[in-house]
Parts: C-alpha cells; sequence; structure tokens
C-alpha cells in the first residue's frame, strides 16, 4: 500500500505529512487568539441574511460550478466595512475552493 512521504517543517523538524509540528500548532494558536471574532469582524445577522439572499441568486461556484455554499470577498476587506458590503466585490464558492484554491491565492499575493 503506497503511503505519503514524511516531511520538513520549516523549524527543521521531520513530521508525517497531513500533520501539523508542534511550532505550527502553537503559531495557529497565537494568530487565533490574537484575531477578533466572526462578529466583530461583521459577520453577523445582517451579513447572514446578505449571504442567504446572494447565494440564492448564484448558487453555483464561480470555479467549478458545484453548488456554492461561501459568499467570498474577491478582494479580502481586511476590516474595512466599504469593500466589505460591496456586493460586486462578492463570488459564489463551493467550500472546496474556498478553504484551499482561494487560500493559496491569498497567501500568494
Amino acid at each position: 500500500m503506497p503511503f505519503k512521504p514524511r516531511r520538513l517543517c520549516s523549524c527543521g523538524k521531520i513530521v508525517s505529512t497531513g500533520e501539523l509540528c508542534a511550532c505550527q500548532i502553537k503559531r495557529k494558536a497565537e494568530t487565533d487568539r490574537r484575531r477578533p471574532n466572526a462578529n466583530d469582524r461583521g459577520y453577523d445577522s445582517a451579513w447572514s441574511k446578505a449571504r442567504r439572499a446572494f447565494l440564492d441568486k448564484h448558487p453555483h461556484c464561480v470555479m467549478c460550478g458545484k453548488p456554492a455554499v461561501v459568499v467570498d470577498h474577491k478582494t479580502p476587506h481586511r476590516g474595512d466595512r466599504t469593500k466589505f458590503w460591496d456586493k460586486s466585490n462578492w463570488q459564489p464558492l463551493c467550500a472546496h475552493h474556498h478553504n484551499s484554491t482561494k487560500q493559496s491565492l491569498e497567501r500568494s499575493k
């Protein structure tokens, strides 16, 4: 049965593919502690209503055509309320493309 080889973490430790190194777990926990909660970032009941209405009008992922479950901001709003509510900056995505492809694109910028 084939298996994936272990990988080298940026800290120099060897870890199994698909697992996080202790340094990555610590870094993620620190980042999560500093990040405002979803409500403070604008994802409140007004967003839920707008999101639902947008997905009703745009039910398919713009990348693959599967059912969309996420309204993504094409350009990250970074707390800018004008960008947050600019509907021309919204796009429907399936969970896969929002959580993988789009995140990779944003990290590479």
